[in-house]
């Protein structure tokens, strides 16, 4: 049975009866003089009305539109790629459609990530189906990244901040009785690895009804290193996607409802000791939004499925009855989220917001047939685990004059976690004593924790004057632990080298006892601009970040692995922790002429250090200082673009994940796009020079350790030449 305090059960109660009759306070409370005379205009179903949103302040906050997104689009299957070269973004490489974007230092489940109002889990103990590999960059509308600090109103239980992406939104017919059609279909061909896929959409639709149907497919075998860096193993994939969107309209209110699937055959994890073999996804997700004379409301119901398989593709040596390890879990997501936004008068605007999340995970490892080790019983890592949220905001946005905008709010996340009884394959009579301590010391623990976290955000942006904006903030954010890192409860080698999703090689343990991440934030952003801000833009951002029982690790001990390696064995634990850094951005426009059309200088450079203040140790995956410099063409019908990437060596490392040391390097990129009626061209050449380079964020190659006992950091990708083809109708 699982039980939660009475107490902070009762008080989550009170809050969501508190929110509701403070929302029928305010909806039916007179409308002040000062508002009655707005009117507020019909709503327009399109892309470009998605991409404004967010309007809540956020310093170095970056918002990229469909049209920015294409080249990339139509050249990747990885919806994590369209993050990369941003403000505060790096990314873990570990599978090839699987990246985890980090902003700011700060990675996982870390970051508020955010699908058309779903806040999607990782399911697995290695992190392999992130939320991100669940849709397809064809499909994307907008994405919205707020490193560092986000409004309450855009997340809560993350202290990173939030990456928040909607879908292409429905389109339907301007004039009645009128039905249109429209639609696109796209494919793309990668030289290294033999890549493939392709992906398109086709709406049907009136002035009120619309149908949409959104699909992709994609695979690649193992890709190449630079300069005789050879085969990378374990980098294979394969994907499909499907989803249909029904979405009807009437005045100023909208019903969607999206219907999806994602299936995921195989993909290859170079870093890690699994590869996946199976992952499919179904879920629902519907919606409401209707404008009134008092504002905007919002409402969204959605529900998620997913069955996961991991066990070793042919690079690691294969699998069959009796090879092997088989790990399987099932987890399952369901929530709403009301959100009500206010026009109290011409000057302020208050959003309020109510949201629940139900999640649930069952992880078991099957016995594998004939072994001694893997054996004779199931192997319950997660057993009937949950992980519930209460969420309650309020959020105050005050347009002081025309230079001037505040934005303050305060938010309760109610977290309440459990789990079953837990047991390994051989029994009590098999078990090692360790094991068997550790087993009875779980089961007999009390597993229900109720965390009560608050958050709280204060930003400012400021007009200075036409060439100078300024936005600064401060925000206390709060994060609990994951299933994982509470309920993981293996204490030998093979069990804890199971979970764990660094891409490190080594062994991790929960602790049932974690308390919940505090992180205070400071934030400034300065962003200087010619009078009309088509001409040249720098945007500068320091901030810094101090977490309070930040969830790292202690060391246990160490074991002997393949090939003489060591690995450590290690137990979350809650440390104290700083963040601080630096992000910037620029553009400049070099020229713009009939003959040579525009010409387009674009930059970024980031830098971020992270420190343990317990162990005072430097924390893992830190990123170090890169950037990029590209050069863009456009004129007429044809876009250029030549683009060089930078990052320096990365000495600062974790001692205790054992962390390589990688050197630093520059890559060199080209590609053109052409578009001609309804087609569009897209080619690239990416690593033009092939240049032999190691992912700083990347881990160890566990899958070259595993198949020829040798370990070097994760290779990057060599020389690669891509085409697309795109047809619009």
């Amino acid at each position: 049975m699982f039980s939660f305090p009475r107490t902070s059960y009762k008080f989550s109660l009170m809050l969501s009866v508190f929110f509701i009759q403070s929302s029928v306070s305010v909806w039916a409370a007179e409308t002040p003089s000062s508002a009655k005379t707005q009117t507020l205009p019909a709503i327009n179903i399109n892309a470009d009305d998605i991409a404004d949103e967010p309007s809540e302040i956020t310093p170095g906050s970056t918002t990229l539109k469909a049209d920015q997104l294409k080249s990339v689009v139509n050249n990747s299957p990885d919806t994590g790629a369209l993050l990369e070269h941003q403000m505060g973004v790096s990314l873990y490489k570990s599978g090839r459609i699987a990246s985890l974007p980090v902003l700011n230092g700060m990675a996982d489940d870390r970051v508020a990530t955010v699908i058309d109002g779903m806040r999607i889990t990782g399911d697995c103990p290695n992190h392999m189906n992130p939320a991100l590999s669940y849709l397809n960059p064809h499909d994307v509308s907008v994405i919205n990244i707020m490193a560092g600090i986000a409004p309450v109103s855009l997340g809560g239980d993350s202290t990173a901040g939030t990456i928040n992406i909607e879908r292409k939104s429905p389109v339907f017919a301007k004039k009645k009785n009128k039905i249109i059609s429209t639609g696109q279909v796209s494919g793309f061909f990668h030289s290294n690895g033999k890549g493939l896929g392709a992906s398109g959409d086709v709406t049907v639709a009136n002035d009120h009804l619309s149908i949409r149907y959104n699909g992709g497919w994609s695979q690649s075998r193992n890709y190449h290193a630079g300069a005789g860096g050879g085969k990378v193993k374990s980098t294979q994939y394969k994907m499909f996607n499907h989803d249909v969107t029904l979405a009807y309209k009437k005045d100023n209110h909208l019903l969607s409802l999206n219907i999806g699937q994602t299936d995921t055959p195989y993909e290859g994890f170079p870093n890690a000791y699994m590869d996946m073999t199976k992952n499919q996804s179904v879920f629902i997700n519907g919606k409401y939004k209707g404008d009134f004379d008092w504002g905007t409301l919002e409402a969204r119901g959605y529900w998620q499925r997913v069955t996961h398989a991991m066990n070793m593709l042919g690079d690691k040596g294969g699998h069959s009855p009796t090879t092997g390890m088989p790990m399987n879990n099932i987890g399952r997501l369901a929530g709403y989220d009301i959100k009500g936004t206010i026009y109290l008068n011409n000057k302020n605007t208050l959003r309020i917001g109510n949201e629940f999340a139900y999640y649930t995970l069952n992880d078991w490892w099957p016995a594998l047939q004939g072994s001694m080790m893997m054996g004779p019983n199931t192997y319950h890592n997660i057993n009937r685990g949950h992980r519930n949220r209460l969420g309650t905001y309020a959020e105050l946005e005050t347009q002081w004059d025309h230079d001037i905008i505040t934005l303050l709010g305060v938010r309760n996340d109610v977290v309440m976690m459990n789990t079953g009884q837990v047991s390994g394959y051989k029994g009590l009579a098999g078990m090692n004593a360790t094991e068997v301590a550790a087993m009875d010391r779980f089961n007999s623990a009390n597993r229900g924790k109720t965390d009560v976290n608050f958050d709280v955000t204060a930003l400012l942006r400021w007009k200075a004057d036409p060439n100078f904006t300024w936005e600064t903030g401060y925000a206390r954010k709060t994060r609990s632990p994951n299933l994982y890192e509470r309920y993981s409860w293996g204490t030998t080698p093979m069990a804890m080298r199971m979970v764990g999703w660094f891409g490190d090689g080594n062994a991790y343990r929960g602790d049932i006892n974690l308390k919940p991440e505090i992180a205070n934030t400071i934030s400034t952003s300065f962003n200087f601009h010619d009078t009309k801000q088509e001409v040249w833009e720098l945007k500068i951002q320091p901030y810094y970040t101090y977490i309070h029982h930040y969830i790292n690790v202690n060391y246990l001990g160490s074991a002997s692995g393949r090939a003489g390696t060591t690995i450590s064995n290690l137990q979350f634990a809650n440390h104290n922790a700083q963040l601080y850094g630096v992000n910037s951005a620029g553009s400049y426009n070099v020229w713009n002429s009939k003959k040579f059309g525009k010409g387009v200088l674009q930059s970024n450079l980031n830098w971020v250090r992270g420190t343990d203040l317990t162990n005072h140790t430097n924390l893992y995956h830190m990123m170090p200082v890169n950037g990029t410099l590209s050069l863009n063409q456009y004129i007429g019908n044809w876009s250029g673009r030549i683009e060089g990437e930078f990052v320096n060596a990365k000495g600062l490392t974790d001692p205790l994940r054992r962390e390589p040391k990688t050197p630093g390097y520059i890559l060199l990129n080209m590609g053109a796009s052409y578009t001609w009626n309804m087609f569009r061209l897209d080619m690239s050449i990416e690593n033009v020079m092939n240049k032999k380079y190691y992912l700083p964020m990347g881990g160890l190659t566990i899958g070259d350790l595993i198949a020829d006992n040798r370990v070097r950091a994760l290779p990057g990708i060599g020389r690669s030449f891509n085409v697309a083809l795109t047809a619009s109708f």
